[in-house]
This record gives structure tokens, sequence and C-alpha cells, in this order.
């Protein structure tokens, strides 16, 4: 397959891609480096990559930024880092990606654990996490032509600990090549409209 990958050069999107590159051809993509770049909180850039890439047979993101703080001192332009990046952004991935997916292709987003689990400071990336669970659910009854969209929702990452384990105290972390089979799943697999929650669940939330 032709596989799309949105965020390669992150901690999780490398560990995808080692996943699944002896298998299928990956075409990476990240802000500032891969073979192509998007800005995806941007929708004429993602209309921009689509035309240089062509034709796929699955997209996977693992991109996309929110901004933590104290629910009183978030601002309108605050909560929109999160609205423009990670929400909409992937949301625009998927409908702008529907006249470039192949019939029985695939969309794999990422969203969090955060609007099961929450976190001080984490209220924006609650909102937008819940927001994607259910775009990715009542998207999966339309798509038609054999398509599929799935959502992993990672722990946090063993490898971003000490950038993002201040903000996630007492969640057991997750090396970035077990939260990557949730993406190999997705792609690899049959299910449709699925939240795969790696490294922690519901019942485990506090």
């Amino acid at each position: 397959m032709k596989i799309v990958l949105i965020g390669s050069s992150g901690v999780i999107g490398g560990a995808v891609d080692a996943k699944l590159q002896t298998r299928h051809d990956i075409v990476r993509v990240s802000r500032n480096g891969g073979d192509f770049q998007v800005d995806i909180a941007n929708p004429a850039s993602i209309l921009d990559l689509y035309k240089e890439v062509g034709k796929f047979d699955a997209l996977v993101c693992t991109a996309g930024a929110v901004h933590f703080a104290p629910l009183d001192q978030l601002s309108p332009e605050q909560f929109e880092i999160g609205l423009r990046s990670k929400l909409m952004g992937q949301v625009n991935l998927v409908t702008f990606g529907l006249k470039h997916v192949r019939d029985g292709g695939s969309f794999t987003l990422t969203s969090g654990l955060t609007n099961d689990d929450p976190i001080p400071q984490g209220v924006s990336a609650a909102l937008v996490n819940g927001a994607l669970e259910g775009f990715v659910r009542g998207a999966a009854i339309e798509l038609g032509r054999g398509l599929r969209i799935n959502l992993v929702s990672p722990t946090v990452v063993e490898e971003s600990v000490p950038l993002y384990g201040a903000f996630f105290r007492g969640t057991k972390p997750a090396p970035a090549s077990e939260v990557a089979l949730g993406y190999v799943k997705s792609v690899e697999g049959a299910q449709n409209g699925r939240v795969y929650r790696i490294g922690w669940s519901r019942e485990g939330a506090s």
C-alpha cells in the first residue's frame, strides 16, 4: 500500500514508520521535513499536499498541536491552536482526502486520553480529543466505497516523558513501539469507526 504518514518526524510517527515500512510504500510528511511538508492547521497547505502526493491507499496522522494551560488562563486564541491544528487539521485531512484515497482505503487519526482521564491544564486537549472521537464515529458510517476510518488514543509515550511527563503525574507511559501497534491494526485490519486505546483503558481512567 501507499501510505501517507503525517507527522513522520515525531516520536510516534517514527515508530509507526518503523512498523510499516517493510511492507508498504511510506510517503513521509511533516511540517519541516520528510518527502513533503504540510501545516495541517492551514487548509490550503493540506490541499497543496494532496496535489503533490496524488492517489494513496491509507493516511495516518500522528500530528496536531494543543495548548496546555489552566482553564481560567486559556484565551480564545489558545483554544484555537488545538481547534485549528489537532481537530480541524485532522478533519480536513479526511474530508479533502476523500478525492484522493483509493477505494478500500483508510484514514487513521490521533487523539489521546485526556477526554476520559482529565488532567490539570488539559481542558483544551480534552475538548479536541472528545470531538475527534465523535467525528470518527460519525464519518465511519458515511464514507462508502469500502473506506474505513479509525482513531488511536495513546497514553503518554515513554520517549516524550521529559517533555510532557509533568502533565501526566501517575500515568503509566508506554513505549512508542507499543503505541505504534494501534496504527498498524487500523491500517492493516478491517475495522471501521473504532477508537484504539493504547496503553490505557476507560476502566483504568480516574
